[in-house]
């Protein structure tokens, strides 16, 4: 299985070893690939297995030798880092260091929907 890096510093790592990864973690990735997510290295984050679908991500790791669990909830890509998804003066936004982007009515459709297939996507 291939990642993708969104830079050429990327270093791709789980919290175990991408080697040690059980048939069960590879069939879960297998099984994101099949409904269009695709791996990727997120270089600040070599301890868990990123995941992409359009302008979302989600940060994985192994929970147990049969199941994936999400670390914290999806962010926004912004080139190749991500966004979290905080309030400021009131309104929704995605904030990576100074970069801030609007959650737009159509953001926040693509993160709901992002992250509602990806839990059940890695619902047991």
């Amino acid at each position: 299985m291939a990642f993708h890096q969104p830079s050429s510093k990327s270093a791709v790592s789980g919290q175990r070893s991408v080697s040690e990864l059980t048939p069960a973690h590879i069939a879960i990735l297998e099984r994101l690939v099949a409904q269009g997510f695709v791996p990727v290295a997120f270089p600040l984050y070599a301890s868990a297995i990123g995941v992409q679908r359009g302008s979302f991500a989600a940060l994985l790791i192994p929970a147990g030798d049969a199941a994936m669990k999400i670390m914290g909830e999806p962010c926004y890509v912004v080139g190749p880092n991500l966004a979290v998804r905080t309030r400021r003066e009131g309104r929704q936004v995605f904030v990576w260091k100074d970069k801030a982007i609007e959650a737009t009515p159509e953001l926040l459709q693509e993160f709901t929907r992002f992250d509602a297939d990806l839990a059940a996507l890695l619902a047991p």
